[in-house]
């Protein structure tokens, strides 16, 4: 479409002119201002730029939101956390129906996903770990018919990349036997996890421990950081999404040596 009109544009102006050099350059350029606009058709060339590192910093605080905010309420409400879901799906289509707050709402979606899985999971499934991970997969299906679809990319690829920075911290779970922790926890009573946080901790300080760590702390740098170099805004909301489980686990860890 931009080169017909680009085209007619040329004939219209300039005498004798009637189509565009063919040069292998000249189509580079249009083919890439093309896909430009199509990325972002409601705003000018200059703000993509700057929208693509909001998007960015988005998904890093919607990774912390069903951390920090999500489960305290769903401890204590959680048919009521479990409900929001439905007003951010709400919130998400409203923001998707207007051009100029499409990708916010396009966003939204995909963090509907997390915050469901949250819900059910913290809500009442949170004394056994090994339904961790098939709650969070609730919405993996509908993201990847979505972005089969070529629709959605924004908040697909954000549930996605959250979707892997936890199954690489059950990973982590799994491979430094850190599970019966997490079960001991979820039955007590808040004023008693001190004493087994510390033995958790025992157990992450460990050569084994720690190892592992490193190695699945620079897998979660390498697949948040390499999207990046892309410049779209589906791969920073992936990417965002991915980086900041990188810190919201060393909040914990931070919060375990200092219980």
């Amino acid at each position: 479409m931009i080169n017909n009109t680009l085209a007619s544009y040329a004939t219209s102006t300039t005498p004798g002119i009637t189509e565009l050099p063919q040069s292998e350059t000249g189509q580079k350029n249009i083919q890439e201002l093309e896909s430009t606009l199509q990325a972002s058709p409601s705003l000018p060339l200059a703000l993509v730029s700057k929208q693509t590192w909001l998007v960015f910093a988005a998904a890093v605080f919607l990774v912390s939101v069903p951390v920090f905010i999500e489960a305290p309420l769903v401890r204590s409400l959680p048919t009521l956390s479990l409900a929001l879901t439905g007003f951010w799906v709400w919130l998400s289509f409203t923001l998707m129906s207007r051009p100029a707050t499409y990708v916010w709402g396009d966003l939204l979606l995909g963090f509907s996903w997390s915050w469901l899985a949250g819900g059910i999971y913290w809500g009442w499934l949170r004394w056994e770990p090994l339904w961790h991970l098939p709650v969070e997969s609730i919405g993996l299906p509908f993201a990847c018919w979505c972005l089969l679809r070529n629709w959605g990319k924004v908040g697909n690829w954000f549930y996605l990349g959250s979707l892997l920075g936890t199954v690489l911290t059950d990973v982590y779970f799994y491979v430094v036997d850190l599970m019966p922790y997490w079960r001991q926890i979820m039955v007590i009573e808040p004023e008693n996890v001190s004493p087994i946080l510390q033995a958790a901790v025992s157990q992450v300080q460990t050569p084994w421990g720690i190892s592992w760590a490193v190695i699945l702390g620079l897998v979660l740098l390498i697949a948040g950081t390499l999207p990046l170099t892309k410049k779209q805004r589906h791969w920073y909301a992936f990417g965002g999404a991915v980086l900041s489980t990188i810190l919201v686990d060393s909040l914990f860890l931070i919060a375990a040596l200092t219980a």
